[in-house]
């Protein structure tokens, strides 16, 4: 195969990705000098989001110089967490839109729109677990924390890590390990509302997202998800292979004063979620 041509000024277009919401991973191409974003029928860029008006903003523009503008909204428009009536983009910028939807904005080369869709599927869901991959899940998160301060609403992180996988591993093997984290993760995402945020954060660690949530309805979530773990087994010839999990819960904004940034909310979780392994594992502390 010959090898790809050099990435020129002319070769480059102007693209939104949905990194939030429903549908992610999906790329649209902004190929009109006008285009309408909205749960419209009539929209260029139809997304179904309840919070979304029928004709919530329009981008403008060539492709070097791309703006979004407002149309009267019921919930407005946000850009990198700051609400705006309109907007030049750059490269990385965020808009959120609607309930839960994040677009973000970039500038690629012109492969085909199937192809960029996959290459965006495989870059944001880590292909074992089909969870969201840390980096995506950092991306999100900064935005989510900015909304929750910026509305007073809580949300919750869920981090839980498997007990007893490195011995599953050591006994049963690579494969058998992997069929659990996978089994362990199709589980989960049956029991998680569709506006959650599931990620793999690393190895057998993983966590939720979970927006508009209480520190209660968070640890009930938790316990939900410590016996759905527990619960899940692979088979291995005529034994049943299972593990626990250990979960750490925190929220934001907190009821004590520190947790303002996503890293103070993943710090928190995280050492909630030791402090379960430390006192005998498959619980959940806060």
């Amino acid at each position: 195969m010959p090898p790809a041509p050099p990435e020129t000024p002319e070769s480059t277009r102007p693209y939104l990705v949905v990194i939030g919401g429903d549908n992610v991973g999906a790329v649209h191409k902004i190929d009109k000098t006008r285009a309408i974003i909205g749960r419209g029928r009539e929209a260029d860029i139809r997304i179904p989001d309840d919070g979304i008006s029928r004709e919530h903003v329009e981008v403008l523009g060539e492709p070097e110089h791309v703006t979004v503008r407002d149309l009267g909204s019921t919930n407005g428009t946000f850009h990198n967490g700051r609400k705006v009536d309109e907007v030049e983009l750059i490269d990385g910028d965020k808009i959120s839109i609607g309930s839960t939807t994040i677009l973000k904005f970039s500038y690629r080369d012109g492969f085909d729109e199937a192809f960029e869709q996959r290459l965006s599927a495989l870059g944001i869901r880590d292909e074992l677990t089909r969870a969201l991959k840390k980096a995506f899940f950092l991306d999100r998160l900064e935005s989510e924390v900015a909304f929750s301060i910026r509305h007073r609403t809580p949300i919750a992180l869920i981090m839980w890590n498997l007990d007893g996988y490195d011995a599953v591993q050591k006994v049963h093997g690579p494969t058998v390990g992997a069929s659990l984290l996978s089994a362990t993760a199709y589980a989960v995402t049956r029991v998680i509302r569709r506006e959650d945020v599931f990620v793999r954060y690393g190895g057998e660690e993983f966590g939720l997202l979970c927006r508009n949530t209480s520190i209660d309805a968070a640890v009930r979530m938790a316990e939900r998800l410590r016996d759905v773990v527990r619960d899940t087994a692979v088979r291995v010839g005529t034994d049943l292979v299972q593990v626990t999990a250990s979960f750490g819960v925190a929220t934001c904004p907190a009821a004590a004063p520190g947790i303002v940034t996503p890293s103070d909310l993943i710090a928190a979780a995280d050492a909630a979620m030791r402090r379960a392994k430390s006192m005998g594992k498959n619980r959940v502390e806060t």
